[in-house]
Protein backbone atom coordinates (compact mmCIF):
# COMPACT_ATOMS: atom_id res chain seq x y z
CA UNK A 1 0.00 0.00 0.00
CA UNK A 2 1.50 3.17 -0.94
CA UNK A 3 3.07 5.64 1.60
CA UNK A 4 1.03 9.31 1.31
CA UNK A 5 2.69 12.48 2.34
CA UNK A 6 2.28 14.80 5.76
CA UNK A 7 0.06 16.60 3.52
CA UNK A 8 -1.96 14.36 1.86
CA UNK A 9 -2.59 11.86 4.82
CA UNK A 10 -3.69 14.99 7.36
CA UNK A 11 -6.16 15.90 4.17
CA UNK A 12 -7.44 12.37 4.14
CA UNK A 13 -7.99 11.89 8.02
CA UNK A 14 -9.55 15.69 7.88
CA UNK A 15 -12.01 14.77 5.31
CA UNK A 16 -12.83 11.80 7.46
CA UNK A 17 -13.28 13.23 10.39
CA UNK A 18 -15.39 15.84 9.21
CA UNK A 19 -17.86 13.17 7.52
CA UNK A 20 -17.31 11.32 10.96
CA UNK A 21 -18.95 14.60 12.89
CA UNK A 22 -22.15 15.16 9.87
CA UNK A 23 -23.23 11.18 10.70
CA UNK A 24 -22.46 11.69 14.74
CA UNK A 25 -24.51 14.22 14.64
CA UNK A 26 -27.02 12.78 12.50
CA UNK A 27 -27.06 9.60 15.05
CA UNK A 28 -27.99 12.33 17.80
CA UNK A 29 -30.61 13.45 16.48
CA UNK A 30 -32.05 10.43 16.11
CA UNK A 31 -31.33 8.78 18.85
CA UNK A 32 -32.37 12.04 20.47
CA UNK A 33 -35.63 11.17 19.06
CA UNK A 34 -36.16 7.87 19.70
CA UNK A 35 -35.13 7.22 23.08
CA UNK A 36 -35.51 10.81 24.37
CA UNK A 37 -33.83 12.80 27.12
CA UNK A 38 -34.21 9.73 29.67
CA UNK A 39 -33.26 6.91 27.66
CA UNK A 40 -29.88 9.08 26.55
CA UNK A 41 -29.13 9.81 29.89
CA UNK A 42 -28.77 6.07 30.27
CA UNK A 43 -26.66 5.59 27.62
CA UNK A 44 -24.37 8.64 28.16
CA UNK A 45 -23.97 6.81 31.61
CA UNK A 46 -22.19 4.46 30.18
CA UNK A 47 -19.58 6.27 27.63
CA UNK A 48 -17.23 7.75 30.42
CA UNK A 49 -16.30 4.18 31.51
CA UNK A 50 -16.29 2.92 27.78
CA UNK A 51 -13.35 5.46 27.31
CA UNK A 52 -11.87 4.98 30.90
CA UNK A 53 -11.60 1.09 30.08
CA UNK A 54 -10.57 1.60 26.18
CA UNK A 55 -7.48 3.47 27.94
CA UNK A 56 -6.98 0.48 30.78
CA UNK A 57 -6.80 -1.74 27.85
CA UNK A 58 -4.47 -0.03 25.07
CA UNK A 59 -2.37 1.40 27.16
CA UNK A 60 -1.55 4.50 24.68
CA UNK A 61 0.49 1.56 22.47
CA UNK A 62 -1.11 3.05 19.18
CA UNK A 63 0.45 5.86 19.26
CA UNK A 64 3.83 3.96 20.13
CA UNK A 65 2.89 1.44 17.70
CA UNK A 66 3.11 4.21 14.96
CA UNK A 67 5.97 5.83 15.82
CA UNK A 68 8.05 2.45 16.29
CA UNK A 69 6.61 1.19 13.15
CA UNK A 70 7.72 4.26 11.17
CA UNK A 71 11.01 3.93 12.48
CA UNK A 72 11.61 0.23 11.66
CA UNK A 73 9.99 0.54 8.08
CA UNK A 74 12.59 3.76 7.26
CA UNK A 75 15.47 1.27 8.29
CA UNK A 76 13.74 -1.58 6.39
CA UNK A 77 13.65 -3.64 9.39
CA UNK A 78 10.50 -5.97 8.61
CA UNK A 79 11.18 -8.36 11.36
CA UNK A 80 10.59 -5.55 14.06
CA UNK A 81 7.27 -4.42 12.45
CA UNK A 82 6.05 -8.20 12.66
CA UNK A 83 7.82 -8.43 16.65
CA UNK A 84 6.12 -4.61 17.70
CA UNK A 85 2.42 -6.37 15.96
CA UNK A 86 2.66 -9.71 17.92
CA UNK A 87 3.59 -8.02 20.94
CA UNK A 88 1.37 -5.23 20.95
CA UNK A 89 -1.32 -8.16 20.42
CA UNK A 90 -0.13 -10.04 23.16
CA UNK A 91 -0.33 -7.05 25.88
CA UNK A 92 -3.88 -5.64 24.49
CA UNK A 93 -5.44 -9.09 24.12
CA UNK A 94 -4.31 -9.74 27.77
CA UNK A 95 -5.21 -6.36 29.38
CA UNK A 96 -8.71 -7.21 26.98
CA UNK A 97 -9.36 -10.23 28.83
CA UNK A 98 -8.39 -8.89 32.33
CA UNK A 99 -10.86 -6.04 32.04
CA UNK A 100 -13.87 -8.02 30.42
CA UNK A 101 -14.08 -9.98 32.98
CA UNK A 102 -13.25 -7.54 35.48
CA UNK A 103 -16.63 -6.13 33.78
CA UNK A 104 -18.82 -8.64 34.01
CA UNK A 105 -18.22 -9.17 37.89
CA UNK A 106 -18.69 -5.59 38.66
CA UNK A 107 -21.22 -4.73 36.35
CA UNK A 108 -24.17 -4.79 39.09
CA UNK A 109 -21.97 -3.08 41.52
CA UNK A 110 -21.22 -0.17 38.99
CA UNK A 111 -24.61 0.60 37.47
CA UNK A 112 -26.32 0.45 40.92
CA UNK A 113 -23.30 2.77 43.12
CA UNK A 114 -21.47 5.02 40.42
CA UNK A 115 -24.05 5.36 37.70
CA UNK A 116 -26.69 6.00 40.14
CA UNK A 117 -29.09 4.26 38.27
CA UNK A 118 -29.73 -0.06 38.11
CA UNK A 119 -31.36 0.57 34.85
CA UNK A 120 -28.06 1.30 33.33
CA UNK A 121 -26.94 -2.44 33.39
CA UNK A 122 -28.08 -3.31 30.49
CA UNK A 123 -25.95 -0.48 28.75
CA UNK A 124 -23.06 -1.56 30.40
CA UNK A 125 -23.15 -5.00 29.79
CA UNK A 126 -23.93 -4.08 26.20
CA UNK A 127 -20.58 -1.92 25.74
CA UNK A 128 -18.29 -4.77 27.06
CA UNK A 129 -17.68 -6.56 24.01
CA UNK A 130 -15.91 -3.51 22.69
CA UNK A 131 -13.24 -3.59 24.90
CA UNK A 132 -10.68 -6.47 22.87
CA UNK A 133 -12.76 -5.38 19.24
CA UNK A 134 -11.52 -1.76 20.21
CA UNK A 135 -8.30 -3.08 21.49
CA UNK A 136 -7.31 -4.64 18.27
CA UNK A 137 -8.37 -1.61 16.39
CA UNK A 138 -6.07 -0.26 18.08
CA UNK A 139 -3.28 -1.88 17.16
CA UNK A 140 -4.13 -1.86 13.87
CA UNK A 141 -4.94 1.90 13.08
CA UNK A 142 -1.19 2.22 15.13
CA UNK A 143 0.16 0.22 12.12
CA UNK A 144 -1.86 1.89 9.60
CA UNK A 145 -0.58 5.32 10.81
CA UNK A 146 3.07 4.40 11.27
CA UNK A 147 3.25 2.97 7.22
CA UNK A 148 1.74 6.53 6.65
CA UNK A 149 -1.44 4.93 4.74
CA UNK A 150 -4.13 6.52 6.21
CA UNK A 151 -6.75 5.67 3.46
CA UNK A 152 -7.90 2.74 5.66
CA UNK A 153 -8.55 4.40 9.05
CA UNK A 154 -10.21 7.43 6.93
CA UNK A 155 -12.48 4.65 5.41
CA UNK A 156 -12.89 2.66 8.64
CA UNK A 157 -14.06 5.97 10.50
CA UNK A 158 -16.68 6.63 7.72
CA UNK A 159 -17.82 2.66 8.08
CA UNK A 160 -18.22 2.68 11.65
CA UNK A 161 -20.36 5.56 11.94
CA UNK A 162 -22.32 4.32 8.47
CA UNK A 163 -23.05 1.20 10.70
CA UNK A 164 -23.85 2.99 13.59
CA UNK A 165 -26.17 4.96 12.25
CA UNK A 166 -28.10 2.52 10.06
CA UNK A 167 -28.36 -0.01 13.28
CA UNK A 168 -29.80 2.82 15.38
CA UNK A 169 -32.78 3.45 13.31
CA UNK A 170 -33.11 -0.37 12.95
CA UNK A 171 -32.79 -1.96 16.14
CA UNK A 172 -33.41 0.99 18.70
CA UNK A 173 -36.83 1.30 17.30
CA UNK A 174 -37.38 -2.24 17.63
CA UNK A 175 -35.99 -2.48 21.48
CA UNK A 176 -38.25 0.84 22.26
CA UNK A 177 -41.19 -1.39 23.35
CA UNK A 178 -39.35 -3.52 25.76
CA UNK A 179 -38.23 -0.96 28.19
CA UNK A 180 -36.25 2.31 27.64
CA UNK A 181 -33.39 0.71 29.34
CA UNK A 182 -33.80 -1.91 26.05
CA UNK A 183 -33.50 0.76 23.93
CA UNK A 184 -30.51 2.30 25.25
CA UNK A 185 -28.64 -0.78 25.46
CA UNK A 186 -29.21 -1.32 21.85
CA UNK A 187 -27.91 2.29 21.17
CA UNK A 188 -24.71 1.23 22.54
CA UNK A 189 -24.64 -2.23 21.05
CA UNK A 190 -25.18 -0.09 17.71
CA UNK A 191 -22.11 1.74 18.77
CA UNK A 192 -19.80 -2.32 19.48
CA UNK A 193 -21.06 -3.75 16.00
CA UNK A 194 -20.13 -0.30 13.98
CA UNK A 195 -16.39 -0.88 15.65
CA UNK A 196 -16.75 -4.50 14.73
CA UNK A 197 -17.33 -3.61 11.46
CA UNK A 198 -14.33 -1.08 11.36
CA UNK A 199 -12.02 -4.17 13.00
CA UNK A 200 -13.36 -6.55 9.91
CA UNK A 201 -12.24 -3.63 7.16
CA UNK A 202 -8.60 -2.84 9.04
CA UNK A 203 -7.89 -7.17 8.85
CA UNK A 204 -9.11 -7.13 5.26
CA UNK A 205 -7.02 -4.58 4.85
CA UNK A 206 -4.08 -5.27 6.95
CA UNK A 207 -4.49 -8.44 4.63
CA UNK A 208 -4.02 -6.91 1.31
CA UNK A 209 -1.37 -4.57 2.52
CA UNK A 210 0.65 -7.66 3.83
CA UNK A 211 1.50 -10.15 1.26
CA UNK A 212 3.44 -12.23 2.94
CA UNK A 213 2.13 -14.08 5.88
CA UNK A 214 3.34 -13.63 9.32
CA UNK A 215 5.52 -16.50 10.26
CA UNK A 216 5.85 -17.16 14.20
CA UNK A 217 8.67 -19.53 15.07
CA UNK A 218 9.72 -20.51 18.25
CA UNK A 219 12.21 -17.81 19.29
CA UNK A 220 15.77 -18.20 20.50
CA UNK A 221 17.44 -15.81 23.57
CA UNK A 222 18.64 -13.63 21.28
CA UNK A 223 15.13 -13.45 19.45
CA UNK A 224 13.40 -13.14 22.70
CA UNK A 225 15.86 -10.52 24.33
CA UNK A 226 15.10 -8.01 20.70
CA UNK A 227 11.29 -8.39 21.75
CA UNK A 228 12.17 -7.74 24.99
CA UNK A 229 13.67 -4.35 23.87
CA UNK A 230 10.68 -3.73 21.57
CA UNK A 231 8.27 -4.32 24.20
CA UNK A 232 10.14 -1.52 26.42
CA UNK A 233 10.20 0.67 23.51
CA UNK A 234 6.32 0.40 23.30
CA UNK A 235 6.00 0.97 26.64
CA UNK A 236 8.47 4.39 27.15
CA UNK A 237 5.67 5.62 24.71
CA UNK A 238 2.77 4.20 25.84
CA UNK A 239 2.48 4.43 29.46
CA UNK A 240 3.46 8.37 29.64
CA UNK A 241 0.14 8.45 26.95
CA UNK A 242 -1.24 6.71 28.85
CA UNK A 243 -0.90 8.98 32.09
CA UNK A 244 -1.44 11.98 30.10
CA UNK A 245 -4.74 10.58 29.28
CA UNK A 246 -5.55 9.99 32.93
CA UNK A 247 -4.50 12.96 34.07
CA UNK A 248 -6.77 14.77 31.94
CA UNK A 249 -9.65 12.41 32.77
CA UNK A 250 -9.09 13.52 36.42
CA UNK A 251 -8.47 17.35 35.77
CA UNK A 252 -11.95 17.09 33.89
CA UNK A 253 -13.80 15.61 36.78
CA UNK A 254 -12.05 17.59 39.16
CA UNK A 255 -11.91 21.09 37.50
CA UNK A 256 -16.51 21.04 37.65
CA UNK A 257 -16.06 21.10 41.13
CA UNK A 258 -13.50 23.79 41.77
CA UNK A 259 -15.56 25.73 39.29
CA UNK A 260 -18.79 25.85 41.18
CA UNK A 261 -17.57 26.03 44.51
CA UNK A 262 -15.48 29.15 43.56
CA UNK A 263 -18.24 30.56 41.84
CA UNK A 264 -20.38 30.00 45.28
CA UNK A 265 -17.27 31.70 47.15
CA UNK A 266 -17.49 35.23 44.89
CA UNK A 267 -21.40 35.22 45.77
CA UNK A 268 -22.93 33.69 42.74
CA UNK A 269 -26.06 32.17 43.03
CA UNK A 270 -26.27 28.63 42.25
CA UNK A 271 -28.52 29.35 39.86
CA UNK A 272 -26.70 31.58 38.06
CA UNK A 273 -23.45 28.99 38.85
CA UNK A 274 -25.42 26.53 36.73
CA UNK A 275 -26.15 29.07 33.74
CA UNK A 276 -23.09 30.27 33.50
CA UNK A 277 -21.24 27.16 33.53
CA UNK A 278 -23.50 25.43 31.24
CA UNK A 279 -22.59 28.70 28.49
CA UNK A 280 -19.00 28.06 29.29
CA UNK A 281 -19.16 24.67 28.58
CA UNK A 282 -21.93 23.96 26.78
CA UNK A 283 -22.20 26.67 24.43
CA UNK A 284 -18.21 28.09 24.10
CA UNK A 285 -15.95 25.40 24.63
CA UNK A 286 -17.72 23.89 21.57
CA UNK A 287 -17.31 26.01 19.06
CA UNK A 288 -13.78 26.90 20.23
CA UNK A 289 -13.13 22.77 19.58
CA UNK A 290 -14.72 23.01 16.46
CA UNK A 291 -12.10 22.68 14.16
CA UNK A 292 -10.03 20.36 16.30
CA UNK A 293 -10.49 17.44 14.21
CA UNK A 294 -8.12 18.83 11.97
CA UNK A 295 -5.30 19.30 14.38
CA UNK A 296 -6.26 15.92 15.55
CA UNK A 297 -5.73 14.46 12.28
CA UNK A 298 -2.23 16.71 11.49
CA UNK A 299 -1.52 14.95 14.91
CA UNK A 300 -1.82 11.72 14.37
CA UNK A 301 -0.13 12.12 10.77
CA UNK A 302 2.72 13.62 11.82
CA UNK A 303 4.02 11.41 14.72
CA UNK A 304 5.70 8.72 12.09
CA UNK A 305 6.12 11.19 10.12
CA UNK A 306 8.93 12.89 12.41
CA UNK A 307 9.72 9.10 13.68
CA UNK A 308 10.78 8.22 10.36
CA UNK A 309 12.76 11.37 9.88
CA UNK A 310 14.33 10.89 13.56
CA UNK A 311 14.93 7.11 12.66
CA UNK A 312 17.26 8.52 9.44
CA UNK A 313 18.66 11.39 11.86
CA UNK A 314 17.70 13.76 9.52
CA UNK A 315 16.91 16.60 11.17
CA UNK A 316 16.54 18.97 8.63
CA UNK A 317 13.60 17.09 7.41
CA UNK A 318 12.19 17.12 11.23
CA UNK A 319 12.11 20.84 11.11
CA UNK A 320 10.65 21.21 7.85
CA UNK A 321 7.49 18.56 8.78
CA UNK A 322 7.06 20.51 11.75
CA UNK A 323 7.09 24.00 9.91
CA UNK A 324 4.42 22.17 7.52
CA UNK A 325 2.31 21.57 10.62
CA UNK A 326 2.55 24.94 11.89
CA UNK A 327 2.23 26.46 9.28
CA UNK A 328 -1.13 24.29 8.00
CA UNK A 329 -2.20 24.54 12.10
CA UNK A 330 -1.90 28.70 11.93
CA UNK A 331 -4.16 28.43 8.36
CA UNK A 332 -7.14 26.74 9.98
CA UNK A 333 -6.35 28.32 13.55
CA UNK A 334 -6.14 31.98 12.60
CA UNK A 335 -9.62 32.53 10.48
CA UNK A 336 -11.10 30.51 13.09
CA UNK A 337 -10.02 32.11 15.96
CA UNK A 338 -10.91 35.94 14.34
CA UNK A 339 -14.05 34.46 13.01
CA UNK A 340 -15.49 33.18 16.72
CA UNK A 341 -14.10 36.63 18.09
CA UNK A 342 -15.42 39.43 15.38
CA UNK A 343 -18.78 37.23 15.27
CA UNK A 344 -19.39 35.98 19.16
CA UNK A 345 -22.72 37.84 19.68
CA UNK A 346 -23.95 36.43 16.38
CA UNK A 347 -22.70 33.12 16.20
CA UNK A 348 -23.99 32.76 19.99
CA UNK A 349 -27.15 34.18 19.10
CA UNK A 350 -27.77 32.07 15.82
CA UNK A 351 -26.69 29.04 17.05
CA UNK A 352 -27.84 28.84 20.86
CA UNK A 353 -30.01 31.64 21.13
CA UNK A 354 -27.73 32.57 23.82
CA UNK A 355 -26.29 36.63 23.33
CA UNK A 356 -25.64 36.56 26.82
CA UNK A 357 -22.58 34.03 25.96
CA UNK A 358 -21.04 36.40 23.42
CA UNK A 359 -18.40 37.79 26.09
CA UNK A 360 -17.23 35.44 27.39
CA UNK A 361 -16.16 33.58 23.66
CA UNK A 362 -14.49 37.05 23.07
CA UNK A 363 -12.71 37.31 26.51
CA UNK A 364 -11.35 33.26 26.18
CA UNK A 365 -11.13 32.85 21.87
CA UNK A 366 -7.74 35.02 21.41
CA UNK A 367 -5.80 32.66 23.71
CA UNK A 368 -6.91 29.30 21.95
CA UNK A 369 -5.05 30.51 18.80
CA UNK A 370 -1.98 28.95 20.93
CA UNK A 371 -4.25 25.36 21.40
CA UNK A 372 -3.77 24.90 17.59
CA UNK A 373 0.17 25.32 18.29
CA UNK A 374 0.42 22.43 20.90
CA UNK A 375 -0.52 19.00 18.45
CA UNK A 376 2.56 19.72 16.00
CA UNK A 377 4.39 20.32 19.29
CA UNK A 378 3.69 17.55 21.11
CA UNK A 379 3.90 15.40 18.23
CA UNK A 380 6.80 16.27 17.34
CA UNK A 381 8.00 15.61 20.85
CA UNK A 382 6.12 11.87 20.96
CA UNK A 383 8.16 11.24 17.35
CA UNK A 384 11.45 11.86 18.79
CA UNK A 385 10.51 9.54 21.32
CA UNK A 386 9.90 11.84 24.15
CA UNK A 387 6.46 11.29 25.18
CA UNK A 388 7.53 11.19 29.03
CA UNK A 389 8.19 15.23 28.31
CA UNK A 390 5.23 15.72 26.40
CA UNK A 391 3.20 13.89 29.24
CA UNK A 392 4.89 16.07 32.37
CA UNK A 393 4.03 19.74 30.51
CA UNK A 394 0.89 18.46 30.07
CA UNK A 395 0.52 17.68 33.54
CA UNK A 396 2.32 20.94 34.88
CA UNK A 397 -0.19 23.45 32.56
CA UNK A 398 -3.72 21.13 33.80
CA UNK A 399 -2.36 20.78 37.37
CA UNK A 400 -1.49 25.07 37.18
CA UNK A 401 -5.34 25.46 35.48
CA UNK A 402 -6.57 23.86 38.20
CA UNK A 403 -4.98 25.39 41.06
CA UNK A 404 -5.48 28.78 39.57
CA UNK A 405 -9.85 28.88 39.07
CA UNK A 406 -10.19 29.06 43.20
CA UNK A 407 -8.38 32.25 43.42
CA UNK A 408 -9.50 33.65 40.47
CA UNK A 409 -12.97 32.91 40.29
CA UNK A 410 -13.79 33.41 44.10
CA UNK A 411 -12.86 37.29 43.28
CA UNK A 412 -16.09 38.69 42.83
CA UNK A 413 -14.53 41.40 40.68
CA UNK A 414 -13.92 38.19 38.21
CA UNK A 415 -16.29 35.22 38.87
CA UNK A 416 -16.36 33.42 35.83
CA UNK A 417 -13.85 35.49 33.84
CA UNK A 418 -11.58 34.15 36.35
CA UNK A 419 -12.22 30.30 34.91
CA UNK A 420 -11.99 31.67 31.55
CA UNK A 421 -8.45 33.31 32.70
CA UNK A 422 -7.08 30.47 34.38
CA UNK A 423 -8.22 28.27 31.25
CA UNK A 424 -6.38 30.81 28.81
CA UNK A 425 -2.77 30.77 31.21
CA UNK A 426 -3.27 26.67 30.94
CA UNK A 427 -3.08 26.68 26.85
CA UNK A 428 -0.02 29.76 27.05
CA UNK A 429 1.63 27.48 29.55
CA UNK A 430 1.25 24.18 27.86
CA UNK A 431 2.40 25.78 24.37
CA UNK A 432 5.01 27.66 25.70
CA UNK A 433 6.35 24.27 27.67
CA UNK A 434 5.97 21.93 24.53
CA UNK A 435 7.94 24.62 22.60
CA UNK A 436 11.06 24.79 24.76
CA UNK A 437 11.20 21.31 25.09
CA UNK A 438 11.42 21.49 21.22
CA UNK A 439 13.53 24.09 21.04
CA UNK A 440 16.25 22.28 23.31
CA UNK A 441 15.50 18.80 21.09
CA UNK A 442 16.25 20.38 17.71
CA UNK A 443 17.15 23.73 17.78
CA UNK A 444 13.85 24.63 16.56
CA UNK A 445 12.95 28.34 15.12
CA UNK A 446 9.41 29.37 14.14
CA UNK A 447 8.96 30.40 10.59
CA UNK A 448 7.99 34.51 11.35
CA UNK A 449 7.77 35.67 7.79
CA UNK A 450 4.93 33.05 7.10
CA UNK A 451 3.59 33.62 10.51
CA UNK A 452 3.35 37.39 9.73
CA UNK A 453 1.62 36.81 6.52
CA UNK A 454 -1.26 34.28 7.95
CA UNK A 455 -1.79 37.17 10.58
CA UNK A 456 -1.68 39.84 7.78
CA UNK A 457 -4.36 37.98 5.84
CA UNK A 458 -6.35 36.88 9.16
CA UNK A 459 -6.99 40.93 10.08
CA UNK A 460 -7.70 42.04 6.92
CA UNK A 461 -9.85 39.10 6.42
CA UNK A 462 -11.28 40.25 9.78
CA UNK A 463 -11.82 43.66 8.90
CA UNK A 464 -13.49 43.50 5.13
CA UNK A 465 -16.02 40.43 7.20
CA UNK A 466 -16.87 42.85 10.00
CA UNK A 467 -17.34 45.77 7.15
CA UNK A 468 -19.56 43.12 5.26
CA UNK A 469 -21.75 42.22 7.84
CA UNK A 470 -22.61 46.08 9.14
CA UNK A 471 -23.45 46.76 5.44
CA UNK A 472 -25.55 43.97 5.49
CA UNK A 473 -27.32 43.93 9.16
CA UNK A 474 -30.82 42.84 9.25
CA UNK A 475 -33.40 42.81 12.06
CA UNK A 476 -35.18 39.59 11.82
CA UNK A 477 -33.60 36.20 12.94
CA UNK A 478 -33.48 34.08 9.83
CA UNK A 479 -32.59 37.27 7.98
CA UNK A 480 -29.51 37.54 10.38
CA UNK A 481 -28.61 33.85 9.82
CA UNK A 482 -28.36 33.67 6.45
CA UNK A 483 -26.07 37.01 6.69
CA UNK A 484 -23.89 35.01 8.90
CA UNK A 485 -23.27 32.46 6.96
CA UNK A 486 -23.13 34.70 4.03
CA UNK A 487 -20.75 36.61 6.08
CA UNK A 488 -18.34 33.60 7.06
CA UNK A 489 -17.89 32.39 3.66
CA UNK A 490 -17.04 35.82 2.09
CA UNK A 491 -14.59 35.94 5.00
CA UNK A 492 -12.81 32.94 4.47
CA UNK A 493 -13.20 33.48 0.73
CA UNK A 494 -11.25 36.51 0.80
CA UNK A 495 -8.97 35.31 3.30
CA UNK A 496 -7.79 32.48 0.56
CA UNK A 497 -7.13 34.92 -2.16
CA UNK A 498 -5.25 36.78 0.61
CA UNK A 499 -2.99 33.57 1.38
CA UNK A 500 -2.04 32.85 -2.36
CA UNK A 501 -1.73 36.62 -3.08
CA UNK A 502 0.92 36.63 -0.12
CA UNK A 503 2.06 33.34 -1.26
CA UNK A 504 1.65 31.45 1.99
CA UNK A 505 -0.16 28.67 -0.62
CA UNK A 506 0.51 28.39 -4.14
CA UNK A 507 -0.08 25.74 -6.81
CA UNK A 508 2.55 23.30 -5.70
CA UNK A 509 0.66 22.78 -1.98
CA UNK A 510 -2.93 22.75 -3.91
CA UNK A 511 -1.67 19.87 -6.33
CA UNK A 512 -0.85 17.88 -3.27
CA UNK A 513 -4.62 17.87 -1.95
CA UNK A 514 -6.43 14.41 -3.10
CA UNK A 515 -8.77 14.29 -5.38
CA UNK A 516 -9.14 18.02 -6.16
CA UNK A 517 -5.65 19.04 -6.19
CA UNK A 518 -4.43 18.92 -9.78
CA UNK A 519 -7.67 20.73 -11.21
CA UNK A 520 -7.16 23.44 -8.48
CA UNK A 521 -3.60 23.65 -9.25
CA UNK A 522 -4.09 25.32 -12.73
CA UNK A 523 -6.17 27.98 -11.43
CA UNK A 524 -3.52 28.95 -8.46
CA UNK A 525 0.10 30.54 -9.21
CA UNK A 526 3.02 28.08 -8.50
Amino acid sequence: MKKQSLVKGAFVLTLAAFITKVLVFSNSIVLSRVLGPEGIGLKKMVMPFMGLMMTLTTIGLPVAISRLVAEADAQGNRGKVKKILVISLVITGSLSIFVVFLSIFSGRYLSSFFLTDPRSYNSFMAMIPIIPIGAVSGVLKGYFRGRQTMNPIAFAQVLEQIVRVCLTYILVQRLVPLGIEYAAAGAVLCSVLGEACSLIFFIVMFKISHHRKMKISCPSWSQACRGKKVLTELLQTGLPTTGNGFVISITRAIQPIVITKSLAMAGVSSALISKQYGMLTGFVMPLLFLPGFINQSLGATLVPAISEANAQNNLRLIKRRLNQAIRVALIVGVPSTLLLYLYALELMTAVYQAPTAAPLLKLIAPFFLLNYLQSPLQSVLVGMGQAKTAMFNNILARCTNVALIYPLASNPLLGINGVILAISVGVILETSLHYSSVVKSIGYALDIPNIIKILIAGIAMGYIGRLFMNLNNLTSQRGATLILLTGIVFSIFIYMLLLVFLKVINGSDIVRIPFVGKILGRIFPK
